[in-house]
């Protein structure tokens, strides 16, 4: 599974972005796909997942405000981040794996292919 990750950029607080994240590979559409953040200085964050049923799961930092979805035909998947505070401010990173239980999807490690970051910053 290859992954590819875009959208981010600069917006101000208050303020919408889609990250979008385009797959391929044979099991992409069997995957678990995630989204995680990483701030300077702080650890790799869970943000969003979607199983390969649908199920979505989200942080509690993000819960409410971020939206995940994910479109099985064009092979990609989508955050829809609404109400941006600075504190979202990261690098985001997609993230796929084989399978996942609800229990596991929220951990990095678990996670084995992961696309190149989109930088989002957001500003007060």
């Amino acid at each position: 599974v290859q992954l590819q990750a875009s959208g981010g950029g600069l917006v101000q607080a208050g303020g919408s972005l889609r990250l979008s994240c385009a797959g391929s590979g044979r099991s992409f559409g069997r995957s678990t796909l995630g989204w995680f953040r990483q701030a300077p200085g702080k650890e790799r964050e869970f943000v969003a997942a979607v199983k390969w049923d649908g199920g979505t799961y989200y942080g509690d930092s993000v819960k409410g405000r971020f939206t995940m979805s994910r479109d099985i035909v064009k092979n990609i998947v989508y955050l829809q981040m609404n109400s941006l505070k600075p504190e979202d401010t990261a690098a985001y990173y997609c993230a796929a794996a084989g399978g996942l239980i609800s229990s596991t999807l929220r951990y990095a490690n678990y996670y084995d292919y992961w696309g190149q970051g989109t930088e989002v910053t957001v500003s007060s």
